[in-house]
């Protein structure tokens, strides 16, 4: 007998929505997606309608090969109602084969629609929001929910419908047969409602307990393999195994048993309650075939239909927990999208021209919209074109805001970040990203080969102009050593490459992008040495022309800046060069004699 497991508070955190049920707004943009799809579902629709009239009427024809051909002896009607019965079974068999495929490509293609909105929506999302949301619950509702909603248009959708045209079809044939045999089975409809909402009650907290055990194993799998490196440094793989199968892993199978004893629990209900209606019909049926009051064909018939008329209601009770998933996934997507983008482009946005660099901070503050802390106050700095800016200070200080405001990824909260004299708020982004170049401390390639990452920013380049980047950084020679050169493949993320082969690859190509303004974002710290000194001597002449500022800590990058200016508490405290803040003896001078002496 196992133990009972609580997963911890935020397992069940993305998995409260389940318990929402149909909420018609949700239903309505939902359906928004599906009206380009119309008349494929309106096909669709009479398809079901069709296979439907062909199941109700298989059992009526049964009592024709009876009642009129076996019991009259005409052999002639029993062959004709044979022949209609297989007719049906093959319309039916037809029709449900082209609805399949039909749903199935329009599933696949509002998937495919919703997907891309989904995607371009993502593109144009602001950094703030990748700080407050994790890749993890980003792909989740662009994988799974997405993946549930197209579960529910192939699948529900139409079988919600189909169910209820059947019981309906059903009803209205057995009335037609015989109302008291008719009454006599729609007796155990109240037993199946009680038992209907009883097993959806239990279901759905059976079932949601469930969806929140395999987010928690993916949680904690996604974790353990994400940091493998940590776990296996400090030796913790057999703590995290028995943590993982001791603990997630048998919460999660505790309620798999659970949900399927529910399951289990229903099933027998139905066909108790489907028995019971067939023995009071046979006996009831019978003595009155005995009776001669109805043919022993009705009796057949009614038997028949009984089985058929208790599918589609146990079908039903399992559509009710898909929608209740399709309405819960429905809301995470239609959420994502009604997301705010943060920085946008203002309706009279212009095109910002070729820029000549001059960089300027006109009383500029910052702060996070969830956070009224100022992570930046009263920034005022002036920048020449083709100065080389260093940007020091302590962790936190703000440096890494102050670069990304110049390129847009944020707007200020109080004053204006201009360049050329150019509000950043009155350009397009496309325009001003266009002319500058970043290059970050983790350096990110993508997946593909060492050419088309260097190609990223500049995908109109020849091949000479790739391996003249490539060598002015100092790249070539160990790009030209690799299998297939300048062909080989990265693999995601750059795995195949060392962090110092990568970084000297993401130098090369802000290099071929010809940027106007540089941002190197501690971009030296995670390299040798010795590969410093190839970058060194390459920063030397991607800084000639340009605008460039640097986030650094090591002393060789900072030296020769045109300014230095120093940070502390997201104001500016000192700026100078070198040789002056030196003299100075201020927050430079002790951060240079504590921090930056290699």
């Amino acid at each position: 007998m196992m133990t009972t497991i609580t997963p911890p508070a935020y397992v069940t955190e993305s998995e409260e929505l389940y318990d929402k049920a149909l909420d018609p707004q949700v239903a309505r943009r939902l359906a928004g997606f599906v009206a380009p799809y119309k008349w494929q579902m309106l096909l669709a629709g009479i398809l079901m309608l069709v296979s439907t009239f062909s199941t109700v009427i298989g059992p009526y024809l049964v009592k024709v090969a009876i009642d009129d051909g076996l019991t009259a002896g005409n052999l002639s009607a029993l062959r004709n109602a044979v022949l209609l019965y297989l007719l049906a079974a093959l319309v039916r068999w037809g029709f449900i084969y082209l609805r399949v495929r039909l749903m199935a490509w329009v599933g696949q293609s509002i998937i495919y629609d919703l997907r891309k909105l989904l995607f371009a929506h993502l593109q144009k999302l602001s950094l703030g929001f990748y700080s407050r949301y994790s890749v993890g619950r980003v792909i989740t509702r662009v994988i799974n929910d997405v993946e549930t909603l197209r579960d529910f248009i192939i699948w529900a959708v139409l079988a919600i419908a189909r169910d209820l045209f059947a019981i309906a079809g059903i009803i209205l044939a057995m009335l037609a047969l015989n109302l008291r045999l008719s009454l006599i089975t729609f007796a155990t409809l109240p037993l199946m409602i009680l038992a209907t909402v009883i097993y959806r009650r239990t279901a759905r907290i059976a079932y949601r307990r469930v969806r929140a055990a395999i987010s928690w194993v993916n949680s904690v799998l996604a974790e353990n393999i994400n940091g493998i490196r940590v776990v296996q440094a400090f030796s913790r793989q057999a703590y995290n195994y028995n943590k993982f199968s001791d603990f997630t892993n048998r919460y999660h199978l505790q309620t798999l048993i659970n949900a399927a004893k529910v399951a289990a629990g229903f099933v027998p209900v139905v066909d108790v309650l489907g028995a019971l209606a067939t023995a009071a019909v046979v006996w009831v049926g019978g003595a009155a075939v005995l009776g001669e009051s109805i043919t022993a064909g009705v009796l057949v018939a009614f038997v028949l239909y009984i089985d058929r008329y208790f599918d589609p209601i146990r079908d039903l009770s399992r559509r009710y927990d898909t929608l209740q998933s399709t309405m819960a996934g429905g809301e995470r997507i239609l959420a994502l999208l009604d997301t705010e983008i943060d920085v946008r482009d203002a309706e009279s946005a212009r095109e910002l021209p070729r820029i000549r660099g001059q960089v300027t901070f006109d009383e500029v503050s910052f702060h996070y919209s969830d956070d009224p802390a100022l992570v930046l106050e009263q920034i005022n700095l002036s920048v020449p074109p083709g100065a080389t800016v260093a940007l020091v200070g302590e962790t936190g200080a703000g440096k890494t805001t102050l670069v990304k405001l110049i390129s847009r990824f944020m707007d200020p909260t109080a004053g204006r970040v201009l360049v050329d004299d150019c509000d950043l708020r009155t350009v397009t982004q496309a325009s001003l990203r266009s002319q500058m170049g970043v290059v970050l401390q983790d350096p990110f390639l993508f997946n593909g080969s060492v050419r088309e990452n260097i190609l990223f920013g500049r995908l109109d380049a020849t091949e000479a102009e790739v391996q003249a980047a490539a060598q002015a950084v100092g790249a070539h020679e160990f790009i030209s050593s690799l299998r297939n050169g300048y062909e080989t493949s990265v693999e995601e993320g750059g795995v195949m490459l060392s962090v110092g082969q990568r970084q000297l690859i993401s130098f090369a190509r802000a290099l071929l992008a010809d940027p106007r303004i540089l941002i190197l974002d501690e971009a030296t710290s995670s390299v040798d040495t010795q590969t410093e000194q190839v970058i060194q001597r390459a920063l030397a002449t991607l800084f000639q022309g340009r605008t460039s500022f640097v986030i650094a800590h090591r002393l060789s990058t900072i030296t020769n800046a045109n300014l230095i200016v120093v940070i502390h508490d997201g104001k500016i405290i000192e700026q100078g060069t070198h040789a002056d803040l030196l003299a100075r003896q201020g927050m430079y001078y002790d951060l240079y004699k504590t921090g930056f002496q290699d």
